[in-house]
This record gives C-alpha cells, structure tokens and sequence, in this order.
C-alpha cells in the first residue's frame, strides 16, 4: 500500500484504497473472461467488442437505423451466408455447416441465469434496508440514472455505460496508486470541510431541552 505525505497534522499519512476494496479488481470483477476483457487482458477481443457497439451506436443514433429492419437485414446475410456455405460444400472439398456450432450450450444458459439470480438476490438484500447507506446510495445512484436519462437518449446511455465498463477498470488498475491517492486526499478534504461546517453551523443550532424518558 502506497503512503504520501500527510496533507495535515491531525489525519494519517497512508492512502487507502478505493472503497476500501482488499481484494485485486480482477477477482472484484469475477476472475473470468468478463474481467478479462474488461481489464484488456484480451485485447483483440475487447477492441472487437468496442469496436461492434461503436458501429450498433452508430447504426442507430448516427445513421437512425430501425432496430427492426437491421435486425431482418442481418438475418437475410447470414441465411444467405449459411445457404452458400452449404451449397457449396457439395461441390467443392468443404465442410458443410454444424447444427451444434449455431445452437447455445446449457452451460452458458446455466451461467447467464445464475449470474441473474445473483443480481437479483442482492437486489433483494439491498432493498431490505439491511445497510442503510447501500440502500440510499442505490436510490441515489437510480435517480440521478433516471434524470440523466431524461436528456440522453436510451442508446447514448447505454453506450456511455458500455463505454465505462471498457475504459474505466483499465484505466484504475494502471493508475491505481495515483487513484487511491486522489480518492484519499478527497476523502479527508470532505471529513474536514464537514467537521468545519458542523462545528460553525450545526452546532450553533438552537435545540430544546431533552426530555427524560420515565420507566414504570
């Protein structure tokens, strides 16, 4: 753990970690190909991935394609794409297209509703108020999601959120000391700025006697 010099006398001179997080982020993000292509350990397949929901953005809030009519379209290519793949495979020495290779594996069904009931899961723990701050963070964060959503459009907001899933893992793990240190400072800036606002405003407040309660 990097430490800095000590920005005052009354706060220590070691920098935390960002959300006090202990563990690496690649086991934070699951310790799979997920956290692989979010951190760029893959790099060729987390460029194709920007670079295809860069061109669905574009399709769609660019050139104002209909989701409809590009989904047919593609669907025409590829019937035509697997009707000459396997035409062709009668003529020349290829081989002919795999049912199995077009069809999904119930091990990835299996793992896409796991991780969905995972989701849901802690939704639900959240939601029981059992951590006060989570629970208002979480209505906070969905709230400002819901106003932002009222100027940008659905697919903006979507991009810009594949966007920071992309960018924004990668770009902490390299910089993390430098993070951490920010994110440090920041934090003792606020617990200052408050302790100064609670001690000439707050407490300066008028407040009634307090009454005792009487026990029978």
């Amino acid at each position: 753990m990097p430490i800095y010099a000590s920005d005052s006398d009354d706060q220590p001179a070691t920098t935390t970690r960002l959300f006090s997080r202990e563990r690496p982020m690649h086991a934070i993000l699951g310790g799979g190909k997920v956290a692989d292509i979010l951190l760029w350990k893959n790099k060729n397949l987390s460029a194709a991935l920007l670079i295809v929901f860069t061109v669905i953005w574009f399709l769609f809030e660019v050139v104002e394609y209909n989701f409809v009519s590009l989904l047919c379209h593609i669907s025409i290519i590829f019937m035509i794409s697997l009707f000459v793949w396997y035409t062709g495979a009668g003529f020349a020495n290829w081989n002919p297209p795999n049912v199995c290779d077009f069809t999904i594996p119930e091990s990835s069904v299996r793992w896409l509703f796991a991780k969905i009931n995972k989701f849901l899961l802690r939704f639900y723990d959240i939601s029981t108020g059992k951590d006060f701050s989570k629970f208002f963070m979480v209505i906070a964060l969905l709230w400002v999601v819901s106003v932002i959503g009222n100027y940008i459009s659905s697919i903006n907001l979507l991009y810009l959120g594949f966007l920071g899933l992309e960018t924004l893992p990668f770009l902490y793990e390299k910089y993390e000391s430098e993070v951490d240190y920010l994110a440090s400072k920041g934090n003792r800036d606020a617990k200052k700025l408050y302790k100064k606002f609670d001690a000439k405003v707050l407490n300066k407040i008028p407040r009634g006697p307090v009454k005792e309660k009487k026990f029978r």
